[in-house]
């Protein structure tokens, strides 16, 4: 009686246990497919934290008897409604996406080291350096503009470089350090629109600065059809 009592108890353990995994399985391409799938190549602090607090509430529920499925299904579907309300949020409001994701700091400029901004970044001059070399360069001076991301990556530009790595407009707003960058002021992007059409940068999903030549990407295709 003993044994057959045993072997149920751990029947329902192991169902238990699959029943768990399945739901957070499923959870979790719901939520991949929903938010978006910035979560599978983390870019920035926040990505990283949604994947290991959904993989510590998954992988530390599932061998606990005292959760319940029902309990489990209660807190997977509370951090998904937080993780999609999020990103939402992110895409109709820049000032709460820069809350939650930051920005780029610019630290360096024309050869020459910000280094308030190296403090703003939390990076230190050996580690400067350190990704400098990495990318062959020995030298600040021959440096345009470095870009400290959220991710941690030194983005760099050279000085003998044409065409920005950034574009000039994201999301509806002018990128005024990139315009520096190429010798350019908001006066000539603003007229560069309206000879392409187009009354602000916030009708701009996306512009970039290639060869002399500014290509645009708006929100809406209609113009760009024509």
């Amino acid at each position: 009686m003993f044994v057959i009592s045993y072997l149920q108890s751990e029947e329902l353990f192991y169902l238990n246990v699959f029943l768990k995994l399945l739901l957070g399985l499923v959870s979790l391409v719901l939520i991949i497919n929903k938010s978006g799938k910035g979560n599978l190549a983390p870019s920035t602090p926040m990505d990283q934290v949604q994947n290991y607090v959904l993989g510590g509430i998954i992988g530390g529920v599932i061998y606990s008897p005292s959760v319940s499925i029902l309990q489990f299904a209660v807190v997977l579907g509370i951090w998904a409604f937080l993780i999609i309300g999020m990103r939402k949020l992110k895409t109709k409001s820049h000032a709460f996406r820069m809350f939650i994701d930051g920005a780029p700091i610019v630290i360096i400029k024309h050869g020459e080291v910000d280094v308030e901004a190296c403090r703003k970044a939390k990076i230190t001059a050996s580690e400067v350096a350190f990704k400098l070399r990495r990318e062959g360069i020995y030298y600040v001076r021959d440096v345009k503009r470095a870009v400290f991301e959220q991710n941690g990556e030194l983005i760099i530009v050279l000085k003998d470089e044409e065409n920005p790595k950034y574009p000039i407009i994201t999301d509806g707003i002018i990128q005024s350090s990139v315009l520096d960058d190429i010798g350019k002021t908001e006066e000539w992007l603003m007229a560069e629109l309206q000879r392409a059409g187009y009354h602000s940068a916030s009708e701009i999903f996306l512009a970039e600065y290639e060869k002399g030549q500014l290509k645009l990407v708006p929100y809406s295709q209609e113009k760009k059809d024509k």
